[in-house]
């Protein structure tokens, strides 16, 4: 490093110091700093202190489309009360610009800093003229996003980070209609947050804001049990888990209000805890994550196992399954997205049905065989949250929205709740969710899906992979020719530009199949959403269609990882 930068970076490093407002980060970034100045001089191999300085001081974390997300830590590249402070200011100055009302609300979980991020964010919103509405406790993201349109906000923000891991944190911004900012709000807020200067010159009221009481739960919770039929079936035995998050208090009222037996929450799960000491990522998703729940499940025996993340706008599903290890098998978030709309139909519901580009097809075909409109939206509810018309979204991210009216965002609450009527309906009549899945196999085509991911510590290897898709697209993968190829960067009349790949495939007995590649946009990942279609003709061939549309999905992987070399 130049003596210029190597003194610019000592100058910005020290500049932040003085101003930061939190005394952990304080003594955090005095100690790196200190070490950094007594390795000057030494070769870059023997400067780790200083590489790490570097890092935090290379950029600042950028607002987007999902607000802030990163590492806690002091420096303009972590999650901390000085980004965050600036962050409040850049939005209420939106807020006041957009003269649209002066109520914002601030939601917060159980991770660490969560709530002095969200007491900051009052503290700013006071300061700037506004008025502030903290919620009572942590609680679950729906929550918040319900709490926005029942008190006529003008916006609302959920300190969370939703499934990330427990080093993490994260700043959520929703719009006065209760969902996520989509452009040309997030650019404006950037803009706002760019245009503050010195932190002190934020004003930071002292008091002044609202703390909500109970009252607001009370209201998601009567809106929450809409989503079921009273005096509909209640007999289910389920097995829960909260992952360590906030969701545990609001599903068992949810399901005690809605007339459901209590569920059996796993023990060693139970409470909020902000290291998730029992899992190495906080998402049911992710391997081991369930073991616990399904170690519950076996001495239990329930109907169902289900699992909220740490923020509960997710919903995980497992069903009995005695040919699995364990005896109980993890439904694809595509597999609860279908049982939901199909549920749905059968309640007569109207409106559009909704979901991303990454997920399965499945929810197009059950919408047009029951005369409903269809859309795909680029990945993320905040797109889903704006199709015309919506009456059900869901993303293959295990994010479910069936109340659109109540919560316009994933709500891992009433997903649960619709799930467990489903499943409740079913056993009534001697069946099970896997017999609701044959049916739409046998009705639509085995949709079979997973998803090829792989995660990096360097984001080059994400950009040296997606160009490596674009110079040399694939013509055929695991015996399917690719028979169209969309870059979805030059964007088209149906989807904004969006930085990712397409590919539709075909083949002997193939129904179809897709594939969609992207960068994620809220880990350091890159992702593969894979497809295959297959005819079904009788429920004698779903064993064998199953296993052939395995076969293809492990090609497509083999041979899309060489391709883009993960």
């Amino acid at each position: 490093m130049a003596q210029a930068s190597t003194t610019d970076l000592l100058t910005r490093a020290r500049q932040w110091l003085a101003e930061d407002p939190d005394a952990e980060t304080r003594e955090e970034l005095a100690e790196l700093l200190a070490a950094a100045e007594r390795q000057q001089g030494a070769d870059d191999g023997d400067r780790p202190a200083w590489a790490r300085l570097a890092e935090r001081f290379a950029d600042r974390l950028q607002f987007g489309t999902a607000g802030l997300r990163g590492e806690l830590g002091a420096g303009p590249m972590r999650m901390n009360r000085a980004v965050v402070i600036r962050a409040a200011a850049g939005l209420a100055a939106y807020v006041r610009s957009a003269g649209e009302g002066d109520l914002v609300v601030v939601g917060y979980d159980a991770r660490h800093k969560s709530y002095d991020f969200a007491r900051d964010t009052a503290a700013v919103m006071v300061g700037a003229g506004l008025r502030a509405a903290l919620l009572p406790h942590p609680l679950p993201t729906p929550v918040l996003a319900f709490a926005i349109r029942h008190l006529g906000a003008a916006a609302g923000v959920m300190v969370t980070a939703s499934h990330n891991p427990p080093q993490d944190n994260g700043y959520k911004v929703y719009l006065g209609d209760g969902s996520q900012i989509v452009p040309p709000a997030d650019a404006l807020i950037a803009a706002e947050i760019d245009a503050v200067d010195a932190l002190a010159d934020v004003p930071l009221a002292t008091e002044g804001w609202q703390v909500l009481g109970h009252e607001v739960l009370d209201a998601y919770l009567a809106r929450a049990v809409t989503v079921v039929e009273p005096g509909g079936p209640r007999d289910l035995d389920v097995v829960y888990t909260p992952l360590h998050g906030v969701g545990r208090d609001t599903l068992v009222a949810a399901f005690k209000q809605a007339g459901f037996p209590a569920p059996t929450v796993v023990a060693e799960q139970a409470e909020p805890d902000p290291d998730f000491p029992t899992v190495a990522f906080p998402n049911p998703e992710e391997p081991g994550a369930m073991d616990l729940a399904f170690g519950t499940a076996s001495s239990v025996g329930p109907d169902l196992v289900i699992a909220n993340d740490p923020d509960a706008d997710r919903c995980a599903v497992a069903v009995p399954d005695p040919s699995t290890v364990g005896g109980w098998r993890m439904l694809r978030g595509d597999e609860v997205g279908a049982l939901l709309g199909a549920a749905l139909v059968a309640k007569r519901a109207t409106g559009t049905f909704a979901t991303t580009i990454v997920s399965s097809t499945l929810l197009g075909r059950i919408a047009e065989a029951a005369g409903l409109a269809y859309g795909e939206t680029l990945t993320g509810f905040k797109w889903i949250s704006r199709a015309e018309g919506l009456r059900y979204g869901y993303e293959e991210a295990l994010g479910y929205c069936v109340d659109p009216d109540g919560v316009r965002d994933k709500d891992g609450i009433t997903a649960a709740l619709l799930i467990a009527e489903l499943a409740a309906t079913l056993k009534r009549t001697g069946r099970t969710l896997s017999d609701l899945l044959d049916d739409l196999a046998l009705t639509h085509g085995l949709h079979a899906t997973d998803q090829l991911s792989a995660r990096v510590e360097d984001l080059a290897l994400i950009a040296d992979a997606m160009r490596r898709l674009r110079e040399q697209p694939p013509t055929d993968l695991a015996g399917l020719r690719v028979t169209r190829a969309d870059d979805l960067a030059a964007g088209s009349p149906e989807l904004p530009p969006t930085d990712g790949l397409r590919y539709y495939l075909a083949g002997e007995g193939v129904l179809g199949a897709r594939i969609v590649v992207r960068p994620s946009g809220t880990e350091p990942k890159i992702k593969c959403y894979l497809e295959v279609v297959l005819p079904v003709a009788s429920a004698a061939e779903l064993t064998g269609a199953r296993e052939r549309a395995a076969e293809l999905i492990a090609g497509l992987k083999r041979d899309l990882g060489a391709a883009a070399g993960i």
